[in-house]
């Protein structure tokens, strides 16, 4: 279970000052798979960032079962990302000169897990796994990163417009991996997207303006990637 407690965040001084989150409050399940929505500007990508750890709020509590992670030290916060959480973002930042299978592994290494391999072969790359980035699709790309962060094996997910730099076909089959995944790791997702669609796909679709949550649905039947429009 995630708690946040009246998230605020802004950026700049004085004049300058500029309130990006406004008091926000939600529960998040284990196993859920959540989707925020929101024009550009309406937080959702900094809501993302401070409920993970990436950023500390200005107020507020975020709890993870019962541990609340705006109270740890710089160090202690560090280490629950490690532990904790995982990332995908629109870019793969992949490290060029490594295969990928030692991409991979580096997240891997994170958690201790010897059974990445596992996870390359789940997303379809272990015929892959000695090529460099630069010999791979786009999509190919970022199912490495999709590997990468859950060879972790994290209880939560974070995603921040994982199919923005995709085409149609490659965003459809990347969705379908992370979801299939989810189903056997049993892991959290959390993710922004502008693409409404996506939407179908989550359990709960939180939907932000100007900083604030301004509405909650659960959506009775979920679609797979395949049966949603794009």
């Amino acid at each position: 279970m995630i708690e946040i407690n009246e998230i605020t965040k802004s950026y700049g001084n004085g004049d300058n000052k500029f309130q990006v989150l406004k008091g926000i409050s939600t529960k998040i399940c284990d196993g859920d798979f959540v989707v925020i929505l929101g024009a550009s500007g309406s937080g959702k990508s900094t809501f993302l960032n401070v409920m993970s750890g990436l950023e500390r709020p200005d107020n507020g509590n975020i709890i993870y079962n019962g541990n609340d992670i705006t109270k740890l030290s710089d160090n202690a916060l560090t280490e629950f990302r490690r532990k904790t959480v995982a990332f995908i973002f629109q870019q793969y930042y992949l490290l060029p000169n490594m295969t990928v299978e030692r991409n991979v592994r580096m997240g891997a290494d994170l958690a201790g897990n010897s059974d990445y391999k596992d996870i390359i072969k789940a997303v379809g790359l272990e015929n892959e796994m000695k090529k460099y980035p630069s010999e791979l699709s786009g999509g190919q790309q970022q199912r490495v990163s999709v590997a990468r962060a859950l060879a972790k094996k994290p209880e939560v997910l974070f995603l921040d417009e994982p199919t923005g730099a995709l085409d149609e076909q490659t965003g459809r089959q990347v969705l379908d991996y992370i979801c299939k995944l989810q189903m056997e790791y049993k892991f959290t997702i959390v993710m922004v997207t502008h693409n409404i669609n996506i939407a179908e796909m989550a359990n709960t679709v939180i939907k932000m303006n100007s900083g604030k949550i301004t509405q909650i649905n659960t959506n009775e039947k979920q679609k797979t990637a395949y049966e949603i429009g794009w």
